[in-house]
């Protein structure tokens, strides 16, 4: 159960860590000539491949640092029993 746990808080910190990424975006969704011209130029997949580069990039070093600090809990409560 406290597995379930951890991995819920962990699945509910990287949600929230990519609306909070996201709001901005939807919010200055008005403001297109930018993106317009992006597009024209190609430059947008380019855009969208560096934000989904470093979003998997967090993901990835929140998972390990989760696994990291799961270790070290264990070792912690092998010691204290």
């Amino acid at each position: 159960m406290n597995n379930y746990l951890t991995h819920t808080k962990v699945i509910s910190t990287i949600l929230m860590f990519i609306l909070l990424m996201m709001s901005p975006i939807l919010v200055s969704a008005s403001d297109v000539s930018m993106a317009d011209t992006m597009r024209e130029n190609g430059k947008i997949y380019v855009v969208v491949a560096v934000v989904l580069v470093v979003t998997l990039g967090m993901i990835f070093y929140l998972v390990s640092v989760d696994k990291k600090i799961k270790k070290l809990e264990a070792k912690i409560n092998e010691k204290t029993k």
